[in-house]
């Protein structure tokens, strides 16, 4: 086993790598950018190595200042981690040259599957079914248009060196081909260095899954059996689960086999994933693509194998054989994993960045019935930066059952709080309580289908408004009974009333109110009462306790999310949303009288939805436009952003220009 080794990466990923490498006593040398100087990786690390700017460009993409590093430190491999370098042909080459050990797959595996295309030919010639589409390098934008046509719309365009989901669109005809190809070979180039493209037919109402494969030096290759990864956003994995809920025995069997084969037949000796994409009607499925390095997905593959990839990863690397063969491996209950996103999901998941001021994830271990674990490389405090992808960290349930998993990942993500940036924690506990999820009938289309307008938050149902209602009315009497305690007011302290009424987005809810010992009792004007048990104090953001409403909470454990506001206070609950105010009868009644604030109209400004850099302007001054129109490409955490027209208009005034660098809510364009 090593001695030392070199993570090339950062983040979530490098301190993932390190806690196994202290467990197994490996020491642990991690190189950083100037954006990462003061992270939880560097800190962690046993040693650190500057290897330069923020863009990955001139930092963690650059081989010789990683194997200048290598060199400087005395390790003796390198692990890549996912993303970055982890599946250059180039890299894996020039440090067997320079006798450095690999922790990945030999460069002939990477080069055979790693790529794309070259991955296609090979799993052709293979006998294995793959995907209609164009096998081969396109020339431009119209060589993409016919191709496309030849192969019959919907079709994918996909960056040939890509992966966690940039570097790919769905064009469902010319136009989109027109618009998507440019965008598609540009994002290649910037975060792969490589704008080779290709497309493939895309399957409809098609299934994602994908099939964990472990090969040693020795010729021994075993699958992990099987993810499930259908949940997408703009093709890129949002929640994944292992098993899948689709496959039976017998396909299960099928697709690991046909994965080994693969596998076997380019010689594959690391941790690797061969992805399928298969039909929810009859159970086929087709073979991808290969990606030749850890998944970012990996933790619920451990989670039902009982396995360390990171740990095999090293063993393999250092010449060990593999302990186990796959007769020694079952599927023991089922994972649930959410990626936490630096984005705003009640603005089309747009990206968000900015200083973490409050990081509480939930607590991690085993709780009997189900086990909690969260990989994250931030703190309280740390920034999201622009120049890395937007993931904050990933979340993962683990429990003897799929409805156990998701019942304990959304009690998980009711207690992760987040404060500085927007996250997409309310999407996720949203979508495990929706009942297609829990039913497990979902496609790569799950999101489309299910949040077509784009997501406002969850439905207010009865049981949220009554919690919600319950705990407001809990939160304002222990706030009267802090006020009633400070003396030398001028004036006198007024007793606690028993009656009020909450107002929950717009509606009135008369109730009566007793304080107990432990919480409170509340009744609606309807007879129907709610019993909440919380040690909630003043100052508290997260309000945890037992709710009890016949027919509806039956001591159940509930956490609240809560935020004071200059009049009422926000809850946040199972991604519901409400600001709920308590008043007096008769404040409730005049201020039902209040006029409504209307918005302003913002429709004739083109902004920015996020802090970026402009990469175009489509317009000029004086042009006419129409309605849902591209105006400007604005790209942000290595994804470009079409920024389109919300109305028809004349462009009066442009303000900014390609390569500027531009604020959130920034005006790009006016429109008259």
């Amino acid at each position: 086993m090593f001695d030392k080794i070199l993570i090339a990466n950062r983040g979530e990923v490098a301190v993932r790598i390190i806690k196994t490498c202290r467990r197994m006593g490996v020491k642990t040398v991690i190189v950083f950018s100037e954006a990462d100087r003061d992270s939880m990786a560097v800190e962690m690390a046993d040693e650190k190595v500057f290897i330069g700017p923020a863009p990955a460009s001139e930092s963690y993409l650059v081989i010789d200042k990683i194997i200048a590093a290598v060199k400087e430190t005395g390790a003796q491999a390198v692990h890549p981690g996912f993303g970055f370098l982890s599946e250059k042909v180039e890299f894996a080459q020039r440090c067997a040259d320079e006798g450095i050990v690999f922790i990945g797959p030999n460069p002939h595996a990477i080069h055979a599957m790693g790529d794309k295309i070259e991955s296609k030919k090979t799993a052709a010639a293979a006998g294995v079914s793959c995907v209609p589409g164009h096998i081969g390098e396109i020339a431009d934008t119209a060589h993409a248009v016919t191709i496309s046509e030849e192969i019959g719309y919907p079709v994918m365009i996909k960056a040939s060196a890509g992966g966690g989901g940039k570097g790919i669109r769905v064009a469902y005809d010319g136009k989109d081909v027109e618009e998507g190809f440019p965008a598609v070979r540009a994002e290649a180039k910037n975060a792969f260095g490589d704008d080779r493209i290709f497309i493939e037919k895309f399957i409809l109402a098609p299934r994602h899954i994908e099939i964990q494969v472990l090969g040693d030096k020795h010729g021994n290759v075993v699958h992990l059996f099987e993810r499930e990864c259908s949940i997408q956003r703009r093709n890129q994995k949002v929640i994944e689960e292992a098993p899948s809920p689709l496959l039976d025995e017998a396909t299960r069997a099928a697709m690991g086999a046909q994965a080994v084969a693969l596998s076997k037949a380019v010689g594959y000796d690391s941790a690797g994933t061969v992805e399928f994409v298969a039909s929810g009607k009859d159970k086929s499925f087709y073979f991808l693509e290969m990606n030749t390095r850890l998944q970012v997905e990996h933790p619920v593959s451990e989670a039902i194998t009982g396995l360390d990839l990171v740990e095999q990863m090293l063993r393999v690397a250092s010449g060990e054989a593999l302990s186990f063969q796959q007769s020694d491996l079952s599927i023991n209950g089922w994972a649930i994993e959410s990626r936490i996103y630096a984005e705003d999901p009640y603005r089309n998941f747009l990206p968000s960045i900015g200083r973490l001021k409050r990081y509480l994830p939930p607590v991690e271990g085993d709780f009997g019935s189900h086990k909690v674990r969260n990989d994250a490389g931030v703190r309280e405090g740390d920034e999201i930066s622009m120049f890395y992808d937007p993931m904050i960290s990933k979340l993962v349930t683990w429990a003897p059952t799929r409805l156990a998993a998701i019942d304990a990942q959304a009690a998980a993500l009711d207690t992760f709080a987040i404060e500085g940036i927007q996250d997409n924690i309310p999407f996720l506990a949203a979508v495990m309580e929706e009942a297609r999820f829990r039913s497990g009938d979902i496609t790569t289309a799950y999101i489309k289908d299910e949040f077509p307008e784009g997501f406002k938050g969850a439905p207010l149902t009865d049981k949220i408004l009554r919690l919600m209602a319950g705990v407001g009315a809990l939160v304002h009497m222990r706030k009267l009974e802090r006020d009633a305690q400070i003396s030398g007011r001028m004036t006198p302290h007024k007793p606690i009333r028993s009656d009020w009424v909450v107002r929950i987005e717009g509606t009135y809810h008369p109730l009566h109110v007793e304080i107990t010992d432990g919480g409170a009792h509340i009744r609606f004007e309807s007879g129907d009462t709610i019993d909440i048990t919380s040690g909630f104090k003043p100052g508290d953001r997260l309000i945890t306790g037992v709710a009890h409403a016949a027919g509806v909470f039956e001591n159940e454990g509930f956490a609240v999310k809560f935020r004071d506001r200059t009049q009422g206070y926000e809850f946040q609950y199972r991604g519901a949303k409400a600001v709920v105010i308590v008043a007096t009868p008769r404040d409730a009644e005049l201020h039902a009288k209040l006029p409504e604030k209307v918005a302003a109209d913002t429709s004739r400004m083109i902004i920015s939805p996020m802090p970026g850099l402009v990469v175009s302007i489509e317009v000029v001054e004086g042009q006419e436009i129409k309605s849902g129109e591209a105006i400007a490409i604005v790209e942000a955490m290595k994804m470009q952003n079409i920024i389109r027209a919300e109305r028809d208009g004349k462009v009066t005034k442009v303000h900014v220009g390609a390569g500027a660098a531009v604020a959130a809510d920034e005006i790009m364009v006016e429109l008259g």
